[in-house]
């Protein structure tokens, strides 16, 4: 009986040091609850909120590299894939845009004109128009994107409204025929980049945007991106437009001050 009694009490000591230790191992966070996780970075459009989210449309980017291994309709899926991920604008499907251009018996975008005539045509507020400029699907991968963005300038304003029509009655006339013009003499916004995964800071960049995207616990972590060429090319639409919205936030930072000027 006392045998018995000692080996109970014995066995309750092993249970109570058993919780304790899972308690401590709680508190000190070794409980493996899997992967750490982490929120992806998100872009942001620099336009007014008020006016609700602006519908941008991508025209099939052209294959400018010289080589015909390069399925551009996948790079221009990918593009719309992340301007759809911007805070503030929406996109339609490539195929959408496909659509309207046998419609209009358009066989390419290579104008300003047929930019706003395509983008009237599909009742979106911008167009992005662009090219594929480099392409080398070996590690470490090369992809060059450059993009050019038709709208009205009147249509994308900041975020907080800077360009009303009483600022924009206050500046030079040549400043507002310049602005007005420009869905039909030029983009609004043009972004250029070459991406080459042997540079460091293509790298930097690269390890910033799969945080809280790739699985950081697998063998190859955020460097699989540089081993798949889709996923690198993923990473280039979204660094591209991200150029892209960078010069949007100066363009409008510039005429807030042309116009606050006015004042």
């Amino acid at each position: 009986m006392k045998g018995t009694d000692a080996m109970t009490s014995a066995q309750l000591h092993l249970i109570l040091a058993t919780v304790a230790s899972t308690l401590l191992c709680v508190l000190a966070g070794c409980v493996d609850d899997g992967p750490r996780l982490s929120n992806p970075r998100v872009l942001t459009a620099p336009y007014d909120p008020e006016a609700g989210e602006l519908v941008w449309a991508i025209a099939p980017l052209r294959n400018e590299t010289g080589t015909s291994a390069i399925d551009a309709l996948a790079v221009s899926d990918a593009l719309a894939h992340a301007v759809e991920q911007v805070r503030g604008v929406r996109t339609v499907p490539v195929n959408r845009t496909i659509e309207t251009m046998r419609s209009l018996d358009m066989r390419g975008v290579t104008t300003p004109g047929e930019a706003k005539r395509l983008a009237q045509a599909m009742g979106v507020d911008a167009l992005i128009v662009g090219s594929i400029t480099a392409w080398d699907p070996y590690d470490p991968p090369i992809i060059g994107l450059t993009l050019a963005l038709h709208a009205d300038p009147g249509v994308l304003v900041g975020t907080r409204g800077e360009l009303d029509a009483r600022k924009l009655s206050r500046l030079s006339t040549e400043y507002i025929d310049a602005a007005r013009s420009r869905y039909v003499g030029a983009p609004v916004t043009v972004a250029s980049d070459v991406l080459d995964a042997r540079d460091h800071g293509v790298l930097l960049d690269l390890k910033a945007y799969a945080e809280g995207r790739a699985d950081t616990e697998s063998a190859l972590g955020w460097k699989i991106y540089t081993a798949s060429m889709e996923l690198y090319t993923q990473f280039a639409a979204y660094h591209a437009v991200r150029t892209l919205l960078d010069q949007e936030w100066v363009r409008l930072a510039t005429l807030s001050e042309a116009a606050s000027a006015s004042d």
